[in-house]
């Protein structure tokens, strides 16, 4: 309602600023151009070509220059036509055609503009276009709210609205698609009826006719043709999409032959490898480029090429950095996080006691992991997690689907920690007695040796006996 209520206010104001125009007319003669021009018409009117103007009744404000321009005009006012045929048969106001047949069948339509030969030829009710350039929306005759600039520029649209097409043969195709924006030789060439669409460089959505994609770099998502939620920032990007949907590629070249969906792609060339995979993300420039058909796979850093398999994550600058930190775990949701150990995190403490004695049960071996998942495949050493989930399920890690996984190997180093204790304060309580023994046994010692001194010095000397004769 205000935006009415401005827009009556400022045509008041406007036709006050053309009476007082008119007003010019009725001051005294001044020396002027010789010889005087002609078509000095009542009412701010300035004709000039054959049938300019014809209809004209109370009109005011109105430029006719051409060949049967303005021709139907009666009381349409403020209208301004220069060329052949502009505007012939318009009978409303506020429109602006220059060029041949510019805005030739326009009649109800107001406050257009049209400059190039055959600019919005057919429009004939729609209304606030704006068009600039040979036969730049052509054949318009109900979309409203459009900016075409270039040569056949949104030329064969009829009913799309709000549309904004920079450059030749921008939106050359579309019919009733509305809230697109393409900027760029001819960048969304063939939209029809494609709505809410982006496009900016040149051949950028060139074969788009879908919904909701942007791009933004030369050739970007050139190819798509059915994709829809797409976006593409940069050279190539993502160019060679067809029917892939909800697609992110920030960079040059990034998912650059892709034809799949939900993929996310950030830096250069990153994924530009990848075809078929779904639901990818790399970030960095080169990043994911080994990835071609696996899906779910993360790639963050610079040249982290990562690897065509599925479910697998890759990140950089973490191998050899050396530091103090805690470890970091992750859980069957891909939760990264650090083990906490303070008593604030815990309940339900207690001793572990004989619990970890099940350790005694487990059966360590020896094996390799299979080439997909260490393609170097060196000999480990470890548990297996179904043989540990028969001696103690708490032992084992699940995956989403409660299979087990993995084995929860700082439980068992928990577990050992406790036998050891466990065994060294029984061998700490056997060295007691050891030593009480060692204790008693020197007493007995030196009883023994005390007994027996005694027992020696006890002894009478021994006496030779002569018999007397």
């Amino acid at each position: 309602m205000k935006g009415k209520l401005k827009m009556k206010k400022q045509k008041k104001t406007f036709k006050v600023i053309l009476l007082g125009l008119g007003c010019l007319a009725f001051l005294p003669q001044m020396q002027g151009v010789s010889p005087p021009p002609d078509g000095c018409y009542p009412n701010s009117t300035t004709a000039e070509g054959c049938k300019a103007l014809q209809s004209l009744t109370t009109g005011v404000a109105n430029t006719a220059i051409g060949w049967y321009s303005l021709f139907g005009t009666s009381s349409g006012s403020n209208n301004t036509a220069v060329g052949a045929g502009a505007l012939d048969l318009n009978t409303a106001d506020n429109n602006t055609a220059v060029g041949v047949a510019a805005l030739l069948l326009n009649t109800t339509g107001i406050n257009n503009t049209a400059n190039g030969v055959g600019a919005l030829v057919f429009n004939n009710t729609a209304e606030e276009n704006t068009a600039t350039g040979a036969f730049a929306m052509y054949s318009n005759t109900e979309g409203e709210f459009n900016t075409a600039n270039g040569a056949f520029a949104l030329y064969f649209n009829t009913t799309g609205e709000r549309n904004t097409a920079i450059g030749d043969s921008a939106l050359y195709q579309n019919i009733g698609g509305s809230r697109n924006t393409a900027v760029g030789n001819p960048a969304l060439l063939s939209n029809t009826t494609g709505n809410d669409n982006t496009a900016v460089g040149a051949g950028a959505l060139i074969l788009n006719h879908v919904s909701e994609n942007t791009a933004i770099g030369a050739d970007a998502l050139s190819a798509d043709h059915d994709g829809a939620g797409n976006t593409a920032t940069g050279v190539l990007a993502l160019r060679d999409n067809i029917i892939g949907n909800d697609n992110t590629a920030s960079g040059n070249r990034a998912l650059l032959i892709s034809n799949a969906n939900d993929n996310s792609a950030v830096g250069a060339f990153s994924l530009s490898a990848n075809t078929t995979g779904f639901f990818n993300t790399a970030l960095g420039f080169g990043a994911g480029t080994s990835v071609v058909t696996a899906n779910n796979v993360i790639c963050i850093g610079a040249n982290i090429a990562g690897a065509d398999v599925d479910n697998s994550c890759y990140i950089g600058s973490i191998w050899q950095q050396a530091g103090g930190s805690q470890a970091v775990y992750v859980n069957a949701s891909g939760k990264l996080g650090a083990q906490v150990s303070s008593r604030r995190f815990k309940d339900e403490i207690k001793p572990m006691e004989e619990a970890s004695e099940v350790i005694y049960l487990l059966k360590p071996v020896s094996f390799r992991y299979k080439q997909e998942i260490e393609p170097a495949r060196p000999v480990a050493f470890g548990l297996i997690a179904e043989e540990v989930e028969e001696v103690n399920p708490d032992l084992v890690a699940r995956d989403k689907e409660g299979k087990p996984y993995s084995v929860r190997y700082d439980q068992v180093n928990a577990m050992l920690l406790n036998e050891f204790l466990k065994e060294h304060q029984t061998v700490q309580a056997q060295q007691k007695e050891i030593d009480a023994l060692k204790q008693e046994l020197k007493e007995q010692r030196a009883l023994i040796e005390t007994v027996t001194a005694r027992i020696g010095s006890d002894k009478a000397e021994p006496q030779l006996v002569v018999d007397k004769l």
